[in-house]
């Protein structure tokens, strides 16, 4: 169970674990990948704060539910309050830079956009954020210089570069900050690049950003 945020060197973070905004089709070639349209302003979803997990756990896959597909994610710890915000300000507010996968019930997904319903059921199930520890905000001098990798088994399955993102940082977190209010704890997810998949019973990932942060997990379905 996901109690506390920590940096990578193990030090615990005094604020509780909120809510985690998503930002989807944050990259174009992801959005050309799934024949989505690439959205005018960033497409938000919020999942619930017991959806995260430790990335370094055991990965369970739900099942009965169809493909689980792994998108990798620069994920953003905000440290004081953002609302109403304007771009220049918002840099300021983040604590730390982390990694986080945003699963996804890919068919489930279909299923409920075809309805016109809402993606909560295939995003924002339990264990649906398993996420990093975070390397201080200090430690990342330039935000768009960050590259970020998933390998799947020993072979790659995205890369992405933050300078790629439809919408950078700044703009992304006053844009949310304009409907939700950002809280210390809360987590942002920028987006996924190209190359998501489903996860397989026994996969092993090994997650990357840049030299700063590598987890290694694996997928055990009950």
């Amino acid at each position: 169970m996901y109690s506390q945020h920590r940096f990578i060197d193990g030090r615990p973070l005094e604020m509780p674990p909120g809510k985690i905004v998503c930002v989807g089709r944050n990259y174009a070639a992801h959005a050309k990948e799934l024949n989505n349209p690439v959205p005018e302003q960033p497409l938000l979803f919020i999942k619930p704060a017991s959806a995260l997990a430790a990335l370094e756990a055991p990965i369970a896959l739900p099942q009965g539910k169809g493909e689980c597909h792994h998108e990798l994610e620069v994920a953003l710890l905000i440290g004081s309050t953002l609302s109403q915000a304007k771009p220049e300000d918002c840099l300021a507010a983040i604590a730390g830079y982390g990694l986080a996968l945003d699963l996804t019930l890919r068919e489930l997904q279909s299923e409920l956009k075809a309805k016109g319903h809402p993606w909560e059921r295939a995003k924002a199930f339990d264990g649906a954020c398993p996420l990093s520890a975070f390397v201080p905000s200090a430690s990342v001098p330039n935000w768009r210089e960050l590259r970020f990798e998933l390998h799947r088994n020993g072979e790659r399955q995205q890369s992405g570069h933050c300078s790629d993102m439809l919408f950078p940082i700044d703009v992304l977190l006053a844009d949310i900050s304009q409907s939700f209010t950002l809280q210390p704890g809360d987590i942002v997810l920028t987006g996924t690049p190209a190359g998501v998949g489903p996860l397989q019973n026994g996969d092993t990932l090994t997650c990357q950003l840049d030299k700063l942060l590598s987890v290694t997990t694996e997928v055990q379905t009950p």
